[in-house]
């Protein structure tokens, strides 16, 4: 669907980092003002990309485009099973004439557990981007990107998206994606980060935000086709399955890392920085972006 050049185009202007975050949408954090200045200071830092994160809606990112120049605002992801297409193809419309070339729509769909009428997921994500096609202003493949994991659902980010946005993944499942998409589709997988010099600290940190993930049959049954046991998600993640899954460790750990998924094929890497243990919950971590923006950029 693109060309190699339309893939160098993506990686120059989505950036080869983003920051993403659950936080990053309306209403969290409370204090809008801080959302704003957050948001402002990940472009002055040099981020490409700022991914809101888990479950939002397109109303979510408005701020964020809003209080940002040039930046590219990701959905990470919405839910096909929440919002219609009609809507979707509106909502990126009016965002497009705002703000030209900065909005993409990540989509997914999401989990059986966390969606009722979830049922034929490849089936139902093939109808909503033909729904997004039909739409009166339609959304072009150019300006979305699909949460993917398996194979399936990766070629059809390659046929219809612009490339995939997997999360919860490794090195190995970004070779494999890869391979999947072809060379000219975009990658941006989503990593994980705990920066924290004390290795067993932050595989405590990463643990307790494994724990939810492992609960999702999406997430576990990728994780036992890379090879992977049932063994390794006993106690909230073999340290085997953390370090495979996680950023862990210092800023050199952490830039090692983040070269073995660009190693493997990836594009541009949104990072999720987990702040440290008992941090308010809904807290932005922006020390640790910093830190991050530092050693990375």
């Amino acid at each position: 669907m693109t060309s190699d050049s339309h893939r160098s185009r993506l990686s120059r202007t989505h950036g080869r980092l983003g920051i993403w975050h659950g936080a990053l949408r309306s209403p969290e954090p409370q204090d809008p003002l801080e959302l704003t200045d957050a948001v402002t200071e990940l472009e002055d830092l040099g981020y490409g990309t700022v991914w809101s994160g888990g479950n939002p809606s397109l109303d979510d990112v408005a701020p964020l485009l809003e209080a940002t120049d040039h930046l590219k605002v990701a959905t990470g992801i919405v839910s096909i099973w929440q919002h219609t297409a009609e809507d979707v193809a509106a909502t990126a419309a009016a965002y497009e004439r705002r703000y030209p070339g900065r909005f993409v729509l990540g989509l997914g769909v999401s989990h059986d557990a966390l969606a009722p009428q979830y049922a034929r997921p490849y089936s139902a994500m093939t109808a909503y981007l033909d729904a997004l096609d039909r739409a009166a202003t339609p959304l072009p493949a150019e300006r979305r990107i699909l949460a993917a994991l398996g194979p399936k659902m990766l070629k059809l980010a390659s046929s219809r998206a612009v490339g995939a946005h997997p999360y919860l993944v490794t090195p190995a499942h970004t070779a494999q994606a890869r391979e999947a998409l072809g060379p000219d589709a975009f990658l941006a997988p989503e990593l994980t980060v705990v920066l924290n010099p004390d290795l067993a600290e932050a595989r405590t940190t990463a643990r307790a935000m494994l724990a939810r993930y492992l609960a999702l049959p999406n997430y576990t049954n990728n994780l036992l086709r890379l090879g992977f046991t049932e063994a390794d998600f006993a106690d909230d993640g073999s340290d085997r399955l953390l370090d495979a899954l996680f950023a862990l460790g210092d800023e050199d750990r952490v830039r090692a890392k983040a070269e073995e998924f660009y190693a493997a094929g990836a594009d541009h890497l949104a990072l999720q920085a987990l702040p440290p243990a008992g941090a308010p919950v809904g807290a932005l971590p922006r020390e640790e972006w910093r830190a991050l923006a530092k050693a990375l950029l």
